[in-house]
């Protein structure tokens, strides 16, 4: 019997960030997917998080999925070199393709893109059509600003507290590591 390889889609920054914890959490998180047996998938650029994440998990010898649109391919410098690599020709299908080659969300310090992807699978959760894990990665209470926006939008009737329960946020790479185990065994 074949064991089929558990993924984990990682959003984040195809910017470093402004603290150096970011990048270090990036190059953590991709040595530690590689370490445990589970696929990157992700966006397929080689710039900022996104770059180190891959180059982390390569270099661990861990298996690559990326996915990226034509329109992104010069800007986010498309890293060729994977295992898997998606060219698409929309955002939208990134996202769905990213999306459905993985079994757990992780999101890391990112901008308007990685918010993106976050509230659209938490929406997609929200609304029942899967029951994935999505994990914040809370690198120096990078996402205490989301925690509280999410409060509040539940605070002014806009969700359930269900919604709280869909998004898991962890404060390190140790704890990422638990919750994935836990959530892909």
């Amino acid at each position: 019997m074949t064991t089929l390889l558990k993924s984990v889609c990682v959003y984040c920054g195809s910017r470093d960030g402004g603290k150096p914890a970011y990048a270090t959490a990036a190059t953590f998180t991709g040595d530690m997917l590689a370490r445990n047996g589970w696929r990157l998938v992700y966006g397929a650029g080689d710039v900022g998080l996104m770059g180190r994440v891959a180059r982390a998990t390569q270099t661990a010898g861990g298996q690559t999925f990326g996915v990226i649109p034509t329109h992104l391919m010069d800007w986010e410098v498309g890293k060729r070199d994977l295992d898997h690599f998606v060219i698409t020709e929309t955002m939208h299908e990134r996202k769905k393709v990213m999306f459905m080659n993985a079994d757990a969300v992780v999101v890391l310090p990112g901008g308007a893109g990685s918010l993106d992807e976050f509230f659209e699978v938490l929406t997609w959760r929200q609304l029942g059509l899967h029951e994935k894990p999505i994990i914040l990665l809370n690198v120096d209470g990078f996402w205490d600003p989301l925690q509280g926006l999410l409060q509040h939008v539940v605070d002014q009737g806009f969700a359930g507290d269900n919604v709280l329960s869909f998004v898991t946020t962890v404060p390190d790479i140790t704890a990422l590591e638990s919750t994935l185990r836990d959530a892909l065994s």
